[in-house]
């Protein structure tokens, strides 16, 4: 469900970017959580008049990307952010150590540092956090929570396209049989070995 050609997001529209934890429910290994997926995500911050209020501004989610990945370092992180995001955005970040390159890779670097403050994180990521929250609760609600490691990154490819899509629900279905059309899909002892590496 990946278009191959697809654009980088950002661009006039500034992007917020962080990182997750999914998964990690087990059973017969103790309490607690086990075995947690870092997931990091980026999401566009746009805006358009609101209807009937004079110079008001409404601030809304556009593009989405998620991935998968190892760690939380500066390769991982850095890297996810130059492969989706337009250079010359500007991009949103909390304080962590794995940012610190996006000014020298050519991005406008809004990075603030949070201290595990709820209010600080609402007020300069909302829109990731919001896009986070309600990924999890579709995953413990129609996957009950059950999603292999290996096979998270096509569920997380899911959720990009039809949050991409949902203002445009008709068009989905042709985009994804242009897409189908266009890429190899993998064997069944591909996809459930783990060996095949599905697109971020």
């Amino acid at each position: 469900m990946v278009r191959p050609e697809r654009d980088a997001i950002g661009g006039e529209h500034p992007v917020e970017v962080d990182e997750c934890l999914i998964g990690g429910e087990t059973r017969g290994e103790g309490r607690g959580t086990h075995h947690k997926s870092i997931v990091v995500g980026a999401i566009e911050v746009r805006s358009r008049a609101d209807d009937g209020k004079k110079h008001k501004r409404r601030v809304y989610a556009g593009r989405l990307r998620l991935r998968v990945v190892p760690d939380r370092s500066t390769d991982a992180l850095t890297g996810f952010v130059v492969e989706n995001v337009s250079i010359g955005a500007t991009v949103r970040t909390d304080g962590w150590t794995g940012y610190p390159e996006l000014s020298t890779n050519g991005y406008h670097h809004d990075a603030l540092t949070l201290g595990g403050d709820p209010d600080k994180a609402e007020a300069h990521l909302p829109m990731i956090h919001l896009v986070f929250s309600n990924l999890k609760t579709w995953i413990k609600g129609t996957h009950h929570s059950r999603i292999e490691p290996k096979h998270l990154q096509a569920y997380l490819n899911e959720y990009v396209f039809r949050f991409n899509r949902r203002f445009y629900p008709m068009t989905a279905f042709h985009s994804v049989l242009g897409i189908a059309s266009h890429t190899v899909p993998p064997t069944y002892a591909q996809l459930y070995s783990g060996d095949w590496e599905h697109a971020a």
